[in-house]
């Protein structure tokens, strides 16, 4: 007779449901794996072969054959290793078979009969909730799932745990949410002197999530600036949270099953590659761009990536999601990030001082900023040309305004956007809208209207540069607190769209 578990396989962030069948029949002895296992589900037969003998569980003299059905879909990952163990313990009669089918289970055995913590446990626990089950995973990944409050979690240390559990011996208690992680303290704002646009153009981008490039020479501050954006941002919210905290999950990025209200901050170098950038490689995994989703992904250096790598941004940007596509599957993950790029002007980086530019300036400049295509450079809301600082302006006290301050007016923008697109599920700021929404709530005075219209005219604006310097005109009305779309705020976000070398 068959005996049956249940487990998932993943694509991106959805689960796949698979049930494991095993059979021991009569005939030559053997343990057989089927449907599709990769290396490390094939040599789960010998973990689980090897945890049972530590428990003092003999196999049956009997042909074990387990099934992963549905047998065309692939199964990767060690987390099969504790739902195959469930369905052999249950085809030999050690455990009841209606007790392990009430269960989803994943966790990887170690040779001793201990459970190893496993990637995936959030959203494998989704999926449990989905279909009415419990979930069984080690005690490293419970912590992890309990933040699911709909399944019922059972994270046991041992093989041996969960079998007497199952047998009625000694129940586990239900596994408990790990801690919220405490907020990191960022950089302060005030400490950077100086660069008053570049500062304002960084709270606009964390108000309305607005795409932006710093250009400047080396040294004149555009990374500073970078990594003080995630202390501007509001925490995510619990479905924001939610979200990320699944990519995490299958990156294996989750430190003790806690989560954090905190936004993703991801700093790829510049010589990463388009899987690392853009997701893939065995098991297609997330990659930068997902990781960072709610939250920043800063690129310094922008122009050193390589060129395909930079150009496969394109599409996430506009959509918010990367499909990754494979001969037998189409991998699909969120990224809905906000893109803050830093570029020098130059190669040698400083194009613009005549005592230290190399002999081919202004050549130069174009030919570097050129490995920017113009689409992709497109989908910049906000340009903005970073001046190196004076010795002067170094020696003088902090001057403007605060982390804390600034964060404060950015929330109160994120709230009134909030407000308005209540009822708009794929919609949550600014840089979202679209079509007849835009219309509705970016439709300026008529004053504002016709200065775009010149400006789009003169300078040659495309249909999406149109629409983002609405959005962004969008984005500075209401940090002022305007419900009206007015001239200054389009005049505002022409000038970090229209600069001369950006």
């Amino acid at each position: 007779m068959t005996a049956r578990s249940y487990t998932v396989a993943f694509e991106g962030i959805e689960t796949r449901e698979v049930e494991v069948q095993c059979a021991a029949t009569l005939g030559i002895p053997g343990f057989a794996i089927v449907g599709l296992p990769d290396k490390a589900v094939s040599e789960a037969r010998d973990r689980v072969r090897t945890a049972l003998m530590a428990l003092s569980i003999a196999l049956p003299s009997k042909r074990i054959v387990v099934n992963l059905s549905p047998a065309g879909l692939p199964k990767e990952g060690s987390h099969f290793d504790l739902p195959i163990a469930l369905a052999l313990l249950a085809a030999i009669d050690i455990l009841p078979r209606e007790a392990v089918e009430r269960v989803v289970s994943l966790g990887e055995l170690s040779l001793d009969g201990s459970l190893l913590p496993v990637v995936g446990a959030l959203p494998t626990a989704l999926h449990a909730a989905e279909t009415h089950r419990t979930l069984l995973c080690p005690r490293g990944c419970g912590p992890e799932a309990a933040w699911v409050g709909a399944a019922e979690v059972l994270a046991p240390e041992t093989l041996g745990q969960a079998i007497a559990h199952f047998n009625g011996q000694r129940p586990i208690s239900p596994a408990e949410p790990g801690e919220i992680e405490a907020r990191r303290e960022t950089p302060d704002l005030i400490d950077v002197r100086g660069q008053e646009r570049a500062k304002r153009a960084l709270e606009i981008a964390a108000a309305g999530r607005h795409h932006l490039i710093y250009v400047g020479p080396p040294g004149a501050g555009k990374s500073m600036l970078a990594r003080r954006l995630p202390g501007l941002l509001p925490p995510l919210s619990p479905r924001e949270a939610l979200d990320t905290s699944m990519i995490h999950s299958l990156a294996g990025l989750i430190d003790e099953g806690g989560l954090t209200r905190e936004r993703p901050f991801q700093e790829p170098h510049h010589t990463a590659s388009m899987p690392a950038i853009v997701g893939g490689g065995k098991g297609a995994k997330p990659g930068q761009i997902s990781l960072a989703h709610n939250g920043v992904l800063f690129m310094d250096e922008f122009p050193e990536f390589a060129r395909p790598v930079l150009e496969t941004l394109r599409q996430p940007i506009e959509t918010g999601e990367v499909v990754i596509a494979r001969a037998n599957a189409h991998v699909r993950y969120p990224c809905r990030f906000l893109l803050v790029a830093a570029a020098n002007p130059c190669r040698c980086g400083y194009m613009t001082d005549p005592a230290r530019a190399c002999p081919r300036a202004p050549t130069c400049g174009e030919d570097y900023m050129n490995r920017i295509s113009g689409p992709l450079m497109d989908r910049f809301d906000l340009r903005v040309e970073v001046p190196p600082v004076s010795f002067t302006d170094l020696d003088l006290p902090p001057t403007g305004e605060p982390t804390a301050l600034v964060a404060a007016r950015v929330a109160e923008a994120r709230r009134a956007q909030a407000a308005r697109f209540e009822g708009h599920e794929a919609v949550t700021v600014n840089a979202d809208m679209h079509g007849s929404l835009l219309d509705e709530v970016g439709k300026p005075d008529a004053e504002g209207k016709g200065l775009l219209l010149k400006a789009a005219e003169r300078f040659g604006l495309t249909a999406r540069g149109y629409h983002r310097v609405l959005r962004v005109a969008r984005t500075i009305a209401d940090l002022d607190g305007s419900p009206d779309l007015r001239a200054p705020h389009i005049s505002e976000a022409l000038s970090f769209r229209l600069t001369t070398r950006v």
